[in-house]
């Protein structure tokens, strides 16, 4: 074998092993997301979707694929941080969107025990926010009939019943840990700068796992 194809055959294998890596981590996070989730109250009785993990792992790999691998190292600290201390950032982050859509029992029962966020925070989170739901807004017009299949886009839009992507992206960005948001928070400006829709992204992961072989097929096949 020459040298060149012996120097191929190592970064092959390199790239290999680095992929696997990848898709490992990723697949420990969504499990332990997933024991959390099978740990989090629900008013009224057990949810549905606690019920349901094909869709829930496809929901969940759809969006952590899009990340880059030092932030999902960071997020599967939190999650390890959070079982160390007895916290529990599935229960949180649903209890954070309730802030909206149920506020009296977020004010009376839920406030007092969650970590509180500084101003500059809560104002940097926001703005990763509205860049976020500018890229879901872009979608659903480009997308009509996958856009349809979305969850509301604003929080104007919630009620006690229906969690809208915003309300949802901010109780899921008050879960993660200083670094954690921080790793976010550059991960969201590097797509913006590379004129990169994150919506769009993670809703091709989604319907590639589901079977299709392309955006275009997938909103040409909606009903």
């Amino acid at each position: 074998m020459s040298e060149n194809a012996t120097k191929q055959t190592e970064q092959e294998n390199t790239a290999t092993s680095a992929d696997q890596a990848r898709l490992d981590l990723l697949e420990r996070v969504i499990k332990h997301e997933w024991d959390q989730f099978q740990k989090t109250d629900n008013e009224g009785g057990r949810a549905a979707c606690q019920g349901n993990w094909p869709t829930f792992h496809q929901m969940r790999a759809s969006q952590f694929m899009t990340w880059p691998v030092p932030l999902l190292k960071s997020y599967a600290n939190d999650l390890d941080e959070a079982d160390r201390v007895g916290r529990n950032l599935i229960t949180e982050k649903y209890g954070r969107m309730m802030i909206s859509t149920w506020p009296e029992e977020y004010h009376a029962n839920i406030e007092p025990y969650i970590p509180k966020h500084s101003a500059e925070r809560v104002a940097e989170q926001e703005k990763i926010i509205a860049q976020q739901v500018t890229w879901a807004d872009d979608f659903r017009t480009r997308y009509p009939k996958l856009g349809r299949e979305m969850r509301v886009l604003h929080t104007s839009e919630d009620t006690h019943e229906k969690t809208s992507f915003e309300t949802y992206l901010r109780g899921e960005l008050g879960t993660y840990s200083d670094k954690t948001f921080g790793l976010y928070s550059d991960f969201i400006a590097s797509l913006a700068a590379a004129n990169r829709n994150l919506t769009e992204e993670t809703i091709r992961n989604t319907v590639l796992l589901g079977g299709f072989k392309s955006l275009d097929e997938a909103e040409t096949l909606q009903q």
